[in-house]
């Protein structure tokens, strides 16, 4: 799970009434607060910020509010405190995982609208031409101007 769709969770709920819309706007206020001194600890990672960061976040997931579907959406992101604060143990890693999302993106365009593939043979040959055009499309070279110097 990445900060996206952790966020994705709470900008789905519905609030009822203000005192739910205060809570989901606070909720969301110090969540992208913590995501945000994540990503300056990336750049200049210090154990005590660390701990502060993870404090912080789990007092946000324990947090109850007055609304009980926020509750159960922090907590939810709660039990992926590993995942998200990753970045605290690993700070070469990624917040997000938004890279290769999008490099998959077009693969899965096709598979909804195609269906699968009949065989392992025609398996392997779409991911390999997959890849091949978004390696080319990455280098800012023509597909169809690799395939024909290539092929």
């Amino acid at each position: 799970m990445c900060w996206i769709h952790a966020e994705r969770v709470i900008n789905r709920l519905i609030p009822l009434n203000d005192s739910h819309t205060k809570a989901v706007d606070d909720a969301r206020d110090q969540l992208w607060s913590i995501y945000h001194d994540l990503k300056a600890y990336k750049l200049n990672p210090v154990t005590e910020q660390a701990s502060s960061i993870r404090q912080r976040f789990q007092i946000l997931c324990s947090t109850k509010t007055c609304y009980e579907t926020l509750n159960q959406a922090l907590g939810r992101m709660g039990k992926n405190q590993h995942e998200l604060l990753r970045v605290l143990d690993k700070p070469y890693l990624p917040l997000h995982n938004n890279l290769s999302e999008r490099d998959i993106r077009d693969y899965v365009k096709k598979r909804k609208i195609s269906g699968s593939t009949r065989s392992d043979a025609g398996r392997k040959a779409r991911d390999t031409f997959a890849s091949l055009k978004k390696t080319c499309r990455k280098h800012g070279m023509s597909f169809w101007g690799y395939l024909k110097v290539a092929y």
